[in-house]
């Protein structure tokens, strides 16, 4: 397989499994620690390690937008259940 292809391969499958995280927002992020390891909040960071790794500057808030789909407090009062730290 050609490295473009690859590449583009990953990227498609990175964009659905963001867009199935913004689908499943009945998931919690303490869900997927306990059972995946990661979560939103890590897809967040390794977002953000990739952009500085190719010397694009984002910061933190701009990650989590990404991978969120709206700014972090909005998903956390519209989706995040039970207590609110």
């Amino acid at each position: 397989m050609e490295q473009q292809t690859q590449i583009e391969l990953e990227a498609a499958a990175f964009r659905r499994l963001v867009a199935h995280l913004a689908e499943r927002t009945d998931v919690q992020n303490i869900d997927l620690m306990n059972l995946a390891g990661f979560c939103r909040n890590c897809l967040s960071k390794w977002y953000m390690a990739a952009a500085e790794e190719k010397g694009i500057a984002i910061d933190y808030d701009q990650a989590r937008e990404t991978i969120y789909g709206m700014p972090y407090d909005e998903w956390k009062k519209k989706y995040q259940t039970g207590p609110k730290i």
